[in-house]
């Protein structure tokens, strides 16, 4: 991270906003530049990020954003419905240049609000980061870890929302 980026104001300057079209090149970089080798699903085309809108866009309970820095999109998430009350939270990425900055958790905050909204009662998070970063922002964020199950070789973490616990 360079000296401006680790500047205490710099998440003052970060603004996470949707998806727009005309982000589709910064996007479809953060999701290259995140493909960890040998953990990526054979399956997993991509797809969605080439198509967001149809993908995150189009039923009105899934969203994709993006996170911006001085007009540059430095980080993204998407939130799609896997089941009637069940949200995956995915393509959570940074810029590396902004890793360990707080804009992961920013995306995060605003995923969680919006499935919160969307009364969601739990959500899938795929863990191609470390799982522990992972547990810690879910735990903050009032989600509890419920299980662990393989898919295609990966790991994927099933958090639960208790919408009535208080913060503490």
């Amino acid at each position: 991270m360079s000296d401006s980026q680790s500047d205490a104001h710099a998440l003052d300057r970060v603004v996470v906003r949707f998806y727009d079209p005309g982000d589709q090149g910064a996007v479809e970089h953060l999701y290259r530049d995140g493909l960890l080798v040998g953990q990526v699903d054979p399956g997993d085309t991509g797809a969605d990020i080439r198509d967001i809108t149809g993908a995150y866009r189009s039923d009105g309970r899934s969203q994709f954003w993006v996170a911006q820095v001085d007009g540059d999109v430095v980080g993204m998430i998407g939130v799609a419905v896997a089941e009637e009350h069940t949200a995956e939270i995915r393509r959570l990425r940074v810029d590396k240049a902004w890793q360990g900055s707080g804009i992961a958790a920013a995306l995060l905050e605003t995923a969680l609000a919006h499935c919160r909204h969307h009364q969601f009662l739990k959500v899938r998070l795929d863990t191609r980061f470390d799982p522990t970063v992972a547990r810690g922002l879910f735990d903050r964020f009032g989600f509890q870890h419920t299980k662990t199950t393989a898919v295609a070789g990966r790991e994927l973490l099933e958090f639960y929302l208790d919408l009535y616990r208080t913060q503490e």
